[in-house]
């Protein structure tokens, strides 16, 4: 491989691409290991200084090496071959630690991978790197008490969004192919529209959380962080499935899609009637610039076919946060199961003696600490569960008055947050708190400024009813094609080696 290759078709490219040019011997999986190591090296610790990875696999190189033996005799070993994939670091992996971002876990290297880490790797993905996130996933900011903030390629003052914010941060800065983040409030989808990327949530059970560091069962779910919805939907192929050891994959329907890449329609819009959620957009003059993008492509939406119906029910995405999300009611009794089964191999085996150890990012002090004295045994955490239920009815209704197929509003309804401060009005619990899968695609950027040359990525969310992942897909494929908003960011530019 040559440097022209590299600088000409690498950056940005996409799975279909890089088979292609394996196809026609153009590039290995080695070298395609090598091009995202010397990124890594050049743009994470040093020039911007991003900050996302924690740890380099370091049998990446081994690995690719050993899929290029197995190309030349069998050719691609699976869908995801010789991908490079950017891992957030709360789900297991056997070979390399799994610390959730926390000096508590340091050192803690599982017994198994995970769920999802083990149908990448039979896929045939290459695990390059374990990637920063907010410490447990507790909040969106992306800082942690192992590797500490991770910064906004676009913008070098403000944070990626989180709590996947690491995996965002490196996908958007070409570190590697494709990522995985989790998703538990609006942790997949708030970095995607902090970095101008597709983020996929999908209906809780549609993914295993096997091998994941727990924050709430009923809420957590794992999703793809790419740059492309192509990339998303067949990231999602591979991850999605039954597993007996997590019940809520039991639920998914018996006909479960074999396939989604057959819903990556280029005209996915044309006829979907999708409710405008007023509510979710603000009124003030932060929210100015975010509002002026998302109404541009409502045009764009319905240029390409798309029915909208503005929707006046009024839903306080805050208000779902504080008195809906069991997110802090369930994280002990996740977490401490978790701990428990490492056994030998943690030093803390409760969230009690994570808060007794003091080895953790004084920003989740609080939260941690207020986890600790909620309770699952209360009918304040019941009260909650109640009123999800009367929630996602309240959201089957308004689709079925008003015969939808999808409802859009703004992930966020201003900026994402500058370093330092936290996220404010962001909209991606509507989807957590209900179950529904919903899905992010850039949606355009700010005026530019100095410190962002580009302006800062805005990112517009389309939410589905619960297993209706198909018509999601249409719906984002459809606008992405049709829209085409995403931009690399010139922070981490192309280079010569």
């Amino acid at each position: 491989m040559d440097n022209s290759l590299e600088n000409e078709k690498i950056m940005e490219a996409t799975i279909e691409n890089i088979h292609r040019y394996m196809q026609e011997r153009e590039i290995t999986s080695k070298e395609l290991v090598e091009f995202y190591l010397k990124r890594i090296e050049a743009y994470d610790q040093r020039g911007p200084k991003i900050n996302s990875v924690i740890k380099i696999n370091p049998n990446a190189l081994k690995i690719a090496q050993e899929l290029d033996e197995k190309y030349k005799t069998s050719g691609l070993t699976g869908p995801l071959h010789g991908i490079p994939v950017l891992l957030k670091d709360n789900v297991d992996t056997k070979d390399m630690e799994t610390t959730a971002g926390s000096l508590s876990l340091e050192g803690v290297y599982p017994e198994e991978d995970g769920f999802i880490t083990k149908r990448m790797k039979e896929a045939g993905a290459i695990i390059l790197a374990k990637v920063n996130l907010h410490e447990f996933a507790v909040w969106g900011e992306t800082v942690s008490s192992i590797l500490g903030q991770t910064i906004n390629p676009y913008d070098l003052t403000r944070t990626p969004g989180g709590s996947s914010g690491g995996t965002g941060a490196g996908i958007a800065s070409n570190f590697g192919m494709i990522g995985i983040g989790t998703d538990t409030i609006n942790s997949v989808r708030s970095p995607a529209s902090a970095c101008s990327l597709v983020g996929f949530r999908p209906t809780v059970g549609l993914v295993s959380r096997t091998g994941i560091v727990p924050y709430s069962f009923t809420q957590d779910t794992a999703g793809p962080i790419c740059r492309t919805v192509e990339d998303a939907v067949k990231l999602l192929d591979v991850i999605n499935g039954y597993d007996p050891l997590d019940s809520s994959t039991a639920k998914a329907p018996k006909d479960r899609v074999s396939s989604y890449v057959q819903y990556l329609k280029k005209d996915g819009l044309k006829g979907k009637r999708i409710g405008v959620l007023r509510s979710f957009f603000g009124k003030e003059k932060v929210h100015e610039e975010v509002n002026e993008q998302i109404s541009e492509r409502l045009e764009d939406i319905r240029k390409c076919g798309g029915v909208l119906v503005d929707l006046d029910e009024s839903i306080n995405a805050d208000q779902l946060v504080k008195g809906l999300s069991v997110h802090l009611y369930e994280l002990k009794r996740e977490l401490d199961k978790y701990l428990e089964a490492l056994g030998e191999r943690s030093k803390v085996r409760s969230l009690k003696e994570i808060i007794e150890s003091g080895k953790f990012h004084k920003g989740i002090e609080e939260n941690i600490k207020i986890a600790q004295g909620l309770s699952t045994e209360t009918s304040e955490y019941q009260q909650r569960l109640d009123k999800r239920k009367e929630l996602k009815k309240q959201v089957v209704d308004i689709m079925g008055k008003y015969d939808l197929d999808a409802i859009v509003y703004p992930h966020q309804k201003r900026p994402v947050a500058k370093v330092g401060e936290s996220q404010v009005e962001r909209n991606g619990v509507l989807g957590s708190v209900t179950g529904f899968p919903s899905c992010v695609v850039p949606g355009g950027f700010t005026h530019a400024t100095p410190s962002a040359p580009q302006g800062i990525p805005i990112g517009i969310e389309f939410l589905t009813k619960e297993w209706d992942e198909a018509t999601l897909i249409e719906i984002v494929y459809g606008f992405e094609q049709n829209t085409l908003c995403r931009i690399p960011p010139l922070n981490v530019p192309d280079f010569d080696f």
